[in-house]
């Protein structure tokens, strides 16, 4: 199993390639989210993510990063998704 450090270290080159600026950031155990993000910049990711094929934790991760800079699913965050990620769709279904 992945160590939490391991995590985060694994997707430190995500956080660069979006432009974002993470204060903060914890892997803990969430009752009903995978994770969670606030405008200030802190991250939460969920323990179980550490247990789940690595496009899903990818995903998670992206996901919450471009909350950092659109609040929203709308048609902008939908696009960074796809610039990012692809047909990121087909992993939402998993």
């Amino acid at each position: 199993m992945v160590k939490p450090h391991g995590f985060v270290l694994d997707f430190v080159g995500i956080f660069d390639k979006l432009g974002v600026k993470v204060r903060s950031l914890s892997v803990r155990p969430m009752r009903n989210k995978w994770a969670s993000c606030s405008l200030q910049g802190n991250l939460n990711f969920n323990t179980e993510l550490l247990r789940v094929d690595r496009k899903v934790g990818e995903y998670v991760i992206v996901h919450e990063l471009l909350h950092l800079s659109v609040p929203n699913h709308g048609k902008l965050w939908k696009s960074l998704m796809r610039v990012h990620l692809g047909n990121y769709e087909s992993v939402e279904e998993k």
